[in-house]
């Protein structure tokens, strides 16, 4: 009887938080390992499906870098990178979008169905839903000290987001799931980062939260203790110093970009941890890194 009523007090500490963010949009990028390991897959599609079960509007981002480029190898290509980006080149292209699209994307959308809930796969190039342009990157000379462009190839980032699209999948209570591949003005492919994109999509739907997962336990301090709460002030700070750094760098930059196009409250939470989002959205302590405006 004890643990019943364990399970029961479980319930009425998550119902606040479930009278409050019933309605709102909730966008995910979902990656890492989180995306990889089997147990971590079903934990995360049964999270999404609860979450749409409760009136929450989850709409998920999906990456597939590991799966890429085991691909690539398999097809004889070597992948490349310049600063973490990949260098994408039309075959590359063309493999990012069959994996992405075809493989990666299925996968998530047939898991989140087979737990009750109605996922439906996309591209960005579906109903124009990313607009997109060459991402231009920039790096002083190590001969001359002199910028130069680094040509990514077919990298890109986002310029516009067609949020119509997704809110009339929103209206019948559809789950988005984007592969972050966006399309140009003049019919171009692009390759974008999925953080970048998840960013993109949480501002223009002005959604509730953006949650980023991640194969750490959140942002650390110089001690290497993690930090439950940070404001944009902080999160400057801790940049200027280089604690955060590396990968890192992308993610607070996608969490400050969505706060300043009006997102309420980002997160950057460990995928590693089996039913993630349950435990940072509907606990009072959660488990990552919340950045707040």
């Amino acid at each position: 009887m004890k643990k019943l009523i364990e399970k029961a007090n479980i319930l009425i500490e998550a119902l606040p938080y479930i009278r409050n963010f019933s309605g709102k949009t909730f966008v995910i990028k979902y990656g890492g390992a989180a995306q990889t390991e089997e147990h971590l897959k079903d934990s995360f599609a049964q999270d999404i499906a609860l979450l749409s079960f409760i009136g929450i509007h989850p709409v998920i981002v999906h990456g597939g870098g590991p799966k890429i480029s085991s691909t690539m190898e398999k097809m004889g290509k070597k992948p490349k990178f310049i600063h973490g980006q990949r260098v994408t080149d039309k075959e590359t292209m063309d493999i990012v979008e069959m994996v992405l699209g075809g493989i990666v994307n299925k996968e998530i959308v047939s898991l989140i169905n087979k737990h009750g809930g109605k996922a439906i796969g996309l591209s960005g190039k579906d109903g124009g839903l990313i607009k997109a342009k060459k991402k231009l990157m920039k790096k002083a000379s190590q001969k001359t000290g002199v910028e130069e462009v680094i040509d990514l190839g077919l990298v890109g980032e986002v310029t516009d987001i067609n949020s119509q699209a997704l809110k009339s999948l929103e209206k019948e209570r559809f789950i988005p799931v984007i592969s972050p591949i966006g399309i140009g003005e003049h019919g171009e492919t692009f390759n974008i980062n999925a953080d970048y994109v998840a960013s993109s999509i949480a501002g223009k739907l002005k959604a509730e939260k953006l949650i980023l997962l991640t194969d750490v336990p959140g942002i650390k301090d110089k001690k290497g203790n993690t930090i439950s709460t940070l404001s944009q002030k902080q999160i400057k700070k801790l940049v200027s110093e280089s604690t955060i750094s590396g990968g890192m760098l992308p993610k607070t930059q996608a969490c400050m970009k969505a706060l300043e196009d009006g997102v309420a409250k980002t997160h950057i939470i460990d995928g590693r941890i089996s039913h993630c989002l349950l435990l940072e959205i509907f606990t009072k302590e959660g488990i990552g890194t919340e950045i707040v405006k």
